[in-house]
């Protein structure tokens, strides 16, 4: 796993598309998010119904913070082995974003690209739609339940929101009962 702080980093704020074309075969890349394997699933399955007439649906995705290889997927969809999941892949895991799926769909030209013209094109496709990727920022958070005295209502919201937590859900009674949740690099402080 990289150096990245896994608490916060980039991903896919929605899907993205780019078209390219290498000697005269036409790639589209699809970005989208993908928090967990199922999702990343559903985005391959959701490419391949869309574009059922394209010749390879290459793919690959990163499920979890950049850089990270535990859970991780690829498939050459047909093209030469090493040629496509592989190169897309090895482009994800040094893109610096996190819950990522790619489907790179490619439809022939007539041009035979060789090996090393594939890897190029499936990583270089990639790399440009990385680009120009929209991004959010994910961060983890935890839950935190605390009981206050009706007095300190006011301070307990000022440092909930100096400490980007929010307040989910409150219950009043003979004392004030918050759940909060906040990112948990942040937990210790609050408390």
């Amino acid at each position: 796993m990289s150096t990245t702080d896994t608490a916060r980093y980039p991903v896919p704020a929605a899907e993205h598309r780019v078209r390219d074309e290498v000697q005269r075969s036409r790639f589209l890349t699809v970005l989208a998010p993908a928090p967990t394997i199922e999702a990343a699933q559903a985005v391959v399955a959701a490419v391949r119904a869309e574009f059922p007439e394209a010749t390879h649906h290459c793919w690959a995705h990163v499920v979890g913070p950049p850089g990270s290889t535990a859970r991780i997927g690829l498939s050459d969809d047909g093209e030469p082995h090493g040629t496509a999941g592989r190169p897309m892949l090895t482009v994800l895991l040094h893109s610096g974003i996190g819950e990522v799926a790619a489907v790179v769909t490619r439809y022939y030209g007539g041009i035979k690209l060789g090996t090393g013209g594939l890897a190029r094109a499936y990583g270089g496709t990639l790399q440009e739609a990385l680009a120009t990727l929209p991004r959010a920022e994910r961060v983890q958070r935890v839950a935190l339940d605390v009981t206050i005295d009706y007095a300190a209502i006011n301070v307990a919201q000022q440092l909930v929101a100096a400490h980007e937590g929010t307040i989910e859900a409150s219950a009043y009674g003979a004392d004030v009962r918050y759940r909060i949740a906040l990112p948990d690099t942040r937990a210790a402080a609050l408390a």
